[in-house]
């Protein structure tokens, strides 16, 4: 394209109204930041979405604050040059009048979104928003400049020189985006069929049933629900393949081109823009600058933390990558400049064609950049990336995916320890990373191997036309792009300097935390609600089981030869109880305690008070006592809940100021108070204790999101979820991972043998308060 006047870029949008799309997303703000900063003659109406809670003059507001807004007076702004235009492309009501150009920015840009939610976004979308477009159009004296805001890659999966025009296919978007739906409903369905339905609640019983059968159930129905969204996002990907797309992220921005294309280029004026891979800010607003995640960023953060061993990308395959801000200038460009009618104009901003870079090239600036510049905590020798090829890498991810399954069975078998958790620890760490290169092979490969070169003849031509003294500002030329400098210098360190930030923040926070003292508790004031403290005993206050306890109590009284008998009772049923325990936890207690059947409950009483007492007081680690003194000196109520008989917690009594227990029905025979091997309820465990403490907080008033809770086994899931400040106890790999991954605290009361009565006020033991 030649023949344009030399004007300035102020000069030609002096006075116009431009009306834009996608301002909260990183390309529209770019714009709108250009606009209203160094283009002071513009006017801009800007289209927001509400969210709940927050409309669209408040979401603006917000925007206008952050800081490459500086140094301009919001109020002024939105009073005197900036529209809010609050609507969603779901349902774009009549457009204001007098507008000369409009820019879409807005897109759905993840690689992988549901099938029915790109076309909803990018398809139908665009075709809304179009019909609006001519429809304001009818209403005003000159025509408005439709600018539609595409990427390169709508010309899929083609090799060899790109060339700027219409992409040659004959797919029908309006077929396309009917059958997507179809195939989205289609999924939902089958998502709930009796075979689905049956598999979902048996992987979620199998990890969570001993917690309960909610528990398990809202956990099968998340599986259900993720189960759903990735067969859509597979559908998408796959109908964009046979129909020769990367995915369906470049197949529906291909169907909104046709929409386009179709609608309104035979009408009014349009350009469509085809930016490449967009990355941080060359010059403006300033070097560096980005707004959250693109393509690049994990993949580089990753590899500075030598979590990312090899990538499958073709070495000398072009990585094209482009300054958000020459997107941004050749977007403005574009507006000052509308091709005729029925004659839209195409750009690519791209800089493979005259400053190409290879994904090697990037690849030796990064690892340079983290050579100068580790991170904390970072391995000496990073990883040296030999390129292998794609299938060697997907043969060694089989076998470490693989590796971690059996890991994982066998960590399933293993007794609970401190190393069982480190164990699971690494586990975890491992199989993120895993994961971690799987999602990015599934996603970035067919880019990292591309063998296309985008043809921008129509770009350097506009960008040519602009006046000298604009190019500095205003020019959009990727030639000139050094990518040592650009890599090295600008990208790596802006997007890593919010990470190593937060490695700052963790590093002090770690020592703040050795160097402090325990963490203080805030006391209930006069007139609050109550508070609750809830303990768990066995594995939490003391290490062991309720079978270790039995086995204490239930030997105790029983000849030599009675004992061997029970003994080799319980070695019988244990396989039994393991299975029983799993499935369902309330079935393990009754069977475990059928052998108290016949028990004189007033010698084991007397038994526990003169001689386990002691023994279990002894058990409970000093970490322990502290904490349940710490909340009661807080006025907070202290509670005990255990699976356990009501006759092992008498020495306790005097530490809580309530005790939840198992309590065994007794008979009297011969003036003798004899257990019947019967429970008196089913026994508080999983599901139930949650059920008891809510049932409890309603009764006595208490606040639950500032009560506390402490357990140690998944089974307490529930309970611990309950509370606002949950804690996990030397728990088990499941409970583990669990509050790992809702960030809950994890404490170690490893029992002392130093911890005595002696430890213990005198008016506790005598069950005083």
């Amino acid at each position: 394209m030649v023949g344009f006047l030399l004007v300035r870029l102020a000069d030609e949008l002096d006075g116009k109204r431009l009306f834009l799309t996608g301002v909260t997303g990183f390309v529209g703000e770019a714009l709108l930041q250009r606009l209203l900063v160094d283009l002071p003659g513009t006017r801009v109406v800007a289209l927001v979405r509400p969210k709940p809670g927050q409309s669209g003059e408040e979401r603006m507001r917000k925007l206008l604050r952050k800081p490459i807004f500086s140094g301009l007076d919001a109020e002024e702004v939105l009073a005197k040059r900036l529209e809010v235009f609050e609507a969603d492309l779901d349902d774009v009501p009549e457009l204001p009048g007098d507008l000369d150009v409009v820019v879409h920015c807005a897109g759905d840009v993840s690689f992988d979104p549901v099938i029915q939610e790109a076309f909803s976004t990018n398809v139908h979308g665009t075709e809304r928003l179009v019909q609006r477009v001519l429809e304001a159009n009818g209403r005003t004296t000159s025509q408005i400049h439709y600018v539609h805001v595409s990427t390169a890659y709508v010309g899929g999966r083609r090799r060899g020189a790109i060339p700027e025009r219409a992409v040659e296919h004959t797919v029908d978007w309006r077929v396309e985006a009917a059958a997507g739906e179809r195939v989205a409903a289609r999924i939902e369905d089958l998502s709930r069929t009796e075979e689905h339905l049956v598999r979902f609640l048996r992987e979620a019983e199998r990890e969570h049933g001993h917690a309960g059968p909610l528990t398990a159930a809202a956990d099968a129905e998340r599986r259900r629900g993720e189960w759903v969204v990735e067969q859509q996002k597979a559908a998408g990907k796959e109908r964009a393949r046979t129909l020769g797309w990367t995915d369906v992220y470049t197949f529906t921005k291909a169907m909104g081109e046709r929409v386009v294309e179709e609608l309104a280029a035979p009408r009014i004026p349009t350009s469509i823009v085809r930016p490449s891979i967009i990355e941080s800010a060359l010059k403006h607003p300033h070097p560096g600058w980005i707004e959250g995640f693109k393509m690049a960023e994990p993949i580089i953060l990753a590899y500075g933390r030598g979590e990312m061993p090899e990538f499958p990308a073709a070495p000398d395959s072009v990585l094209d990558v482009v300054p958000i801000d020459h997107v941004v200038n050749a977007i403005l460009k574009v507006c000052a400049t509308p091709p005729p009618p029925s004659r839209p104009g195409y750009f690519h901003v791209a800089s493979g064609s005259r400053n190409p870079a290879t994904f090697r090239t990037f690849y030796e600036h990064i690892r340079e950049h983290f050579r100068q510049h580790p991170f904390e905590g970072a391995p000496a020798e990073l990883p040296v990336w030999n390129f292998p090829g794609a299938d060697r890498i997907e043969r060694k991810l089989v076998r470490g995916e693989l590796a971690i399954k059996v890991a994982d069975r066998a960590l399933s078998l293993a007794p609970r320890s401190d190393r069982a958790r480190e164990t699971a620890r690494k586990l975890d760490k491992q199989r993120r990373q895993l994961e971690f290169l799987r999602r990015y092979m599934d996603l970035y490969q067919v880019y990292t191997q591309a063998e296309l070169r985008f043809v921008d003849d129509n770009t350097l031509a506009l960008h040519r036309s602009l006046d000298p003294a604009d190019v500095d500002a205003w020019g959009f030329d990727t030639a000139v792009i050094d990518w040592r400098e650009y890599v090295e210098d600008i990208h790596c360190p802006s997007v890593t300097a919010q990470m190593r930030k937060y490695d700052e923040i963790r590093r002090r926070r770690k020592e703040n935390e050795s160097a402090a003292a325990p963490r203080q508790l805030k006391p209930v004031a006069e007139g609050d609600a109550p508070v609750l403290a809830v303990f768990d005993l066995a594995g939490t206050l003391k290490p062991g089981t309720v079978v270790d306890t039995y086995l204490q109590l239930r030997l105790s009284q029983l000849d030599a030869a009675d004992r061997v008998r029970e003994f080799s009772r319980i070695m019988r049923r244990v396989p039994r109880w393991i299975a029983a325990e799993r499935r369902d936890r309330g079935s393990f207690l009754r069977s475990l305690f059928r052998g108290y059947d016949g028990v004189d409950l007033d010698e084991l009483e007397e038994y526990v008070d003169e001689v386990v007492g002691p023994q279990l007081l002894k058990q409970i680690s000093s970490e322990a006592l502290r904490r349940i003194s710490a909340h009661r000196e807080a006025g907070h109520r202290t509670i005990l809940m255990t699976g356990d008989v009501r006759q092992i917690t008498r020495p306790l009594t005097g530490l809580f100021d309530e005790v939840v227990c198992t309590e065994l029905e007794e008979r009297i025979d011969s003036g003798r108070r004899l257990a019947t091997g019967f429970l008196t309820s089913p026994p508080l465990v999983g599901e139930s204790r949650a059920a008891w403490l809510r049932r409890y907080a309603e009764l006595q008033g208490a606040d639950l999101g500032a009560s506390h809770a402490y357990a140690d086994s998944h089974s307490d899931l529930p309970l611990l979820r309950a509370v606002g400040s949950p804690t996990a106890v030397s728990p088990d790999v499941p409970l583990f991972r669990a509050a790992r991954a809702a960030r809950w605290p994890v404490a170690d009361w490893a029992a002392e043998a130093s911890t005595s009565r002696l430890r213990l006020p005198q008016r506790i033991l005598a069950g005083r308060d």
